[in-house]
């Protein structure tokens, strides 16, 4: 696969394109603004996009003077129409796990509602919010909101406390940052001699 930087000036959109992306444009500069531009568009010999329309916008967007791209000049007119459907059918048939997902989201520190998703607003754990019957207990889900510079340093303590191996229970919770978190409140604790 040959990767080449093509100047966006020199890209035509394919003009019948049914997939309708205004809405994704902003996720995906988000997105290259913060990761790199990591997927080349996919383009035919006369430099119009097969696959990559939204990535295309996105770098209109930010102001990219060029892109990487895949010039597929070795499929036929037919492959590359099917080609252009199937890219993004296939991405529709693919779902999250709603188990995992929260916890992986809950390790990250960058905004991830700058990518498109949800973000749950202090607000919404209120007395109101309740997980389902199954999924709560013995676990609990709360929401702190904290200044920049604090979530530095909370970020720093918690790092700290796994690069040292310090973590002394987890009570069987998978989350990364709440188990790191109890440690340093727990730590403090018996500093102030409250346990």
């Amino acid at each position: 696969m040959n990767i080449q930087n093509i100047a966006l000036a020199d890209l035509h959109p394919y003009a019948k394109n049914p997939r309708k992306n205004d809405e994704a444009v902003s996720a995906v500069a988000a997105s290259i603004r913060q990761f790199g531009f990591l997927v080349p568009l996919v383009i035919d010999r006369n430099h119009e996009i097969v696959a990559g329309h939204t990535r295309y916008r996105a770098a209109k967007q930010l102001g990219m003077k060029e892109v990487p791209c895949v010039v597929a000049d070795e499929l036929t007119e037919d492959q590359i129409k099917a080609f252009r459907l199937a890219d993004n059918k296939v991405g529709e048939l693919a779902s999250w796990d709603m188990d995992l997902l929260p916890l992986e989201l809950a390790d990250i520190v960058m905004p991830m509602a700058d990518f498109g998703f949800e973000v749950i607003s202090e607000d919404e754990f209120g007395d109101s919010f309740t997980l389902d019957d199954g999924e709560k207990k013995p676990f609990q889900q709360i929401s702190i909101t904290v200044h920049d510079e604090q979530a530095k340093l909370i970020l720093a303590a918690i790092k700290y406390v796994y690069d040292h191996k310090a973590v002394t229970e987890t009570f069987t919770n998978e989350n990364h940052n709440g188990n790191g978190l109890y440690e340093v409140v727990r730590e403090w604790a018996v500093q102030k001699k409250l346990l």
